[in-house]
């Protein structure tokens, strides 16, 4: 009896241990891959800044606000100190104390934030390619499509199911290939090579790559994206060719390839609809941006409890002005997110329940740090 025990925790043990084993290659190939993007994007600050360690270098908060500032083009406060910087759900000491976890999902939600705004405004190009009296009238109207409009309104969830449906239409199906994730389905590298072919076809021969190896296909593909296309190189060979590739790695750098692709689009050239076409995936969004709303709503009455704590806890001045600036970074990352949320519906440019009370939070949040903002400077 004894002896099952034993063997038993032992299985356990061993079952365990390989768990651990993969959650911690799949946040150093998080960390190597968010590391490389962090840095093709701060190369832009005057002067340059770059992140060596992503785990101690964030601590401060410097290198976060100076991102934050290049993926939003406005000016944030930010000063060279001992302070840390505090973020609403997220505890001081944990950014203080580098826990990889968080730190790895602060750096995704900025990636979504950021990366996928990008992502969709080059999907707003799309356009159905049939041209009936209806799409015309609606375009000499002014009024954008509502296709368009949607699109821009996709986030998270939305967006990595419109990154699959673009792979799959404009790369994957013209070689027989079949795009099913952002993990396994990547791992011998022919989909990164039929991305580089969607884009550039004389870079790429696709009946050479299929006598390749994995390794080989995916050295080529990077190296092609970063030399011919620009696209930084966020991954390497021995990052994918894995049995568990690393998800969000992945789809980070694929996102990149939307703004080089010339013509991004979702529907085939017959103009006839398939399962990717915008037609089939309205109702899909329609539930996400119901759900966005919500989600803004819900953050924006947690900010405000937040600041209503700061405004009444003890603390000097500066305890006080370090937390404000904080809740600012925050605050302004979500407001390039509401934006687009907040475009009236239809010609008559009215704005649905939901968008009335985002609306409304939104104002009544902006007023209150105005005067907590007044009130600590005074």
């Amino acid at each position: 009896m004894d002896q099952r025990k034993d063997g038993r925790k032992s299985s356990l043990n061993l079952v365990s241990g390989f768990f651990q084993y993969l959650r911690d290659e799949q946040e150093a190939v998080q960390k190597r891959t968010f590391t490389k993007w962090i840095n093709s994007h701060l190369a832009k600050c005057k002067p340059p800044l770059e992140v060596t360690d992503l785990f101690e270098d964030i601590k401060d908060g410097v290198r976060l606000l100076a991102l934050l500032e290049v993926l939003s083009g406005q000016r944030l406060p930010c000063e060279q100190g001992r302070r840390k910087i505090k973020l609403v759900n997220v505890h001081a000491t944990d950014i203080a104390d580098g826990r990889p976890s968080i730190v790895l999902g602060l750096v995704w939600t900025v990636i979504l934030y950021f990366q996928i705004e990008e992502l969709t405004s080059n999907l707003t190009s799309l356009q159905p390619l049939s041209t009936s009296s209806s799409s015309v009238e609606s375009s000499e109207a002014g009024s954008p499509p509502p296709m368009k409009r949607k699109v821009v309104q996709r986030f998270q969830g939305g967006a990595k199911k419109a990154l699959l449906r673009w792979v799959q239409s404009n790369a994957a199906q013209f070689h027989g290939l079949q795009v099913k994730d952002f993990g396994p389905s990547w791992r011998d590298g022919v989909l990164f090579q039929s991305v580089v072919h969607s884009i550039r076809p004389d870079l790429v021969d696709m009946e050479e790559v299929r006598r390749r190896s994995n390794r080989e296909n995916l050295e080529e593909a990077f190296s092609l994206a970063e030399n011919q296309l620009g696209i930084p190189r966020l991954l390497d060979p021995e990052d994918v060719d894995v049995d568990k590739p690393d998800e969000k790695s992945i789809m980070t750098y694929v996102a990149q390839f939307l703004k080089h692709y010339p013509n991004p689009g979702l529907c085939e050239a017959d103009g006839q609809q398939d399962e990717f076409c915008p037609g089939d995936i309205e109702q899909m969004l329609e539930r996400e941006e119901r759900q966005m709303l919500r989600e803004l709503k819900v953050f924006l009455d947690q900010l405000e409890r937040e600041v209503l704590r700061a405004q009444g806890s003890e603390g000097s001045l500066t305890d006080k002005y370090q937390e404000f600036k904080s809740f600012r970074a925050h605050f302004e990352m979500k407001r390039k997110q509401s934006e687009p949320l907040l475009q009236p519906i239809g010609r008559e440019g009215k704005l649905s329940v939901d968008q009335a009370l985002l609306k409304q939070a939104w104002d009544r949040v902006s007023a209150r740090w105005c005067r907590s903002n007044v009130a600590i400077r005074s």
